[in-house]
């Protein structure tokens, strides 16, 4: 895997290695997407969608940052398309993204909105603060998005008189989300999750994974929502 070259530093500073790690796996771009980000800062996030999705569209506010970003942009190998704009997002955001990473906590609560209304199939934003991190999981939640929290701290080890202790970084929230997309048939929405392997073989959602919280048993008949009495129950604990 090629090394992303960050010569341009920024006072934000990039998204850790362990962290992006973490974040190409809930992302999951494949080289039919259009991978959409708001606040690349550094363009570290930026660079590796760009290695991964066909199309980058990435959002900043601050033009000494994108300058930054462009810059090293400029010194790593990419090949996708990738588009760099002066904007305060949601304003900006494409309209076909299949993937969005929020970078930043300004304005979330919009760029969450505007990704339920285009349809963005991934959603994930990484937050270093713990009151910003609950309120942005009742954001997710509130527009029925969230799928998980993740909650890690990376820790390197550096030599203390001949021993090893560790320098711990701040914790990152990472949120997750994509959301629920109503069946063809006018039925319940589903919530398995494609892959990017699934996404290129045939464009569509599928439905033929295992139900979750759905009403149905793994063997595919209808589960019973009432309890039952000690007289419906037989002397195996079947349902009569």
């Amino acid at each position: 895997m090629a090394r992303t070259a960050l010569p341009h530093d920024a006072k934000a500073g990039p998204t850790k290695p362990e962290v992006r790690a973490v974040l190409r796996d809930k992302l999951d771009l494949a080289p039919t997407d259009h991978f959409a980000e708001v606040g690349p800062c550094t363009g570290a996030v930026t660079i590796e969608a760009a290695r991964r999705a066909g199309r980058v569209t990435a959002i900043e506010r601050k033009p000494e940052r994108l300058a930054v970003s462009r810059k090293n942009l400029a010194a790593n190998d990419v090949t996708a398309d990738v588009t760099l704009r002066e904007a305060e997002a949601p304003d900006g955001l494409p309209e076909d993204a299949d993937a969005l990473f929020i970078g930043g906590s300004r304005n979330y609560e919009s760029v969450l909105d505007h990704a339920v209304d285009t349809g963005i199939d991934r959603v994930v934003m990484n937050v270093s603060r713990l009151e910003v991190a609950g309120a942005a999981t009742e954001a997710f939640r509130e527009r029925d998005l969230l799928d998980e929290v993740v909650q890690f701290q990376v820790s390197h080890g550096y030599q203390l008189a001949g021993a090893t202790s560790f320098d711990s970084d701040n914790p990152v929230y990472m949120l997750v989300g994509s959301p629920n997309e109503v069946a063809a048939d006018g039925g319940e929405p589903t919530d398995v999750k494609r892959t990017s392997a699934e996404r290129d073989a045939d464009g569509s959602e599928r439905s033929d994974g295992p139900r979750t919280s759905s009403g149905f048993r793994s063997d595919g008949r209808e589960e019973s929502s009432e309890p039952r009495t000690s007289s419906e129950r037989g002397s195996d604990g079947r349902r009569r």
